[in-house]
């Protein structure tokens, strides 16, 4: 599917100890795969800071804090067709933050939220339950195609 996706990664703070690139494709590749999404698909995904991640959730969610992922679906003019489906931010160290305080393996919880952020740019959400239930089945299905347990148990 590498031709289907088209991926921009970047850091905004050291990448020791944090995902690749390669990874990031993987994850967004299984989510897109898992969404039944066949047309060419093209998102950023920028690994933030507290400081951004909290400057990004409180702006543009008007929540004070950082969090772990956050979703910004790409808003076209109507007639315009791009295979762009937005961009992912997610905040390291909170990331890191819940993995141990979860007892999760990092690369466990960091595939789960690139693939719940991609599954908020296809439209899915989990403001009411029954949304709530099917993206948290279609993220369970995704990861354990990718040998990962389910997060939610």
């Amino acid at each position: 599917m590498s031709r289907q996706l088209a991926l921009a990664v970047g850091y905004a703070v050291p990448r020791a100890g944090l995902p690749s690139a390669a990874s990031f494709r993987r994850w967004a590749e299984a989510a897109l795969r898992g969404a039944r999404r066949r047309k060419p698909a093209e998102l950023a995904i920028r690994i933030v800071d507290l400081d951004e991640g909290c400057a990004l959730n409180r702006d543009y969610r008007g929540k004070d804090y950082a969090t772990n992922v956050l979703s910004f679906p790409a808003e076209l003019p109507p007639g315009v067709a791009l295979p762009l489906i937005g961009d992912l931010a997610i905040c390291a160290p909170v990331v890191l933050r819940e993995a141990a305080e979860q007892g999760k393996r990092p690369r466990d919880h960091w595939a789960h939220l690139t693939i719940h952020g991609v599954l908020h740019l296809l439209g899915y959400d989990h403001i009411e339950d029954a949304e709530a239930e099917t993206m948290e089945t279609l993220e369970t299905r995704i990861l354990a195609g990718l040998g990962i347990a389910d997060p939610y148990a």
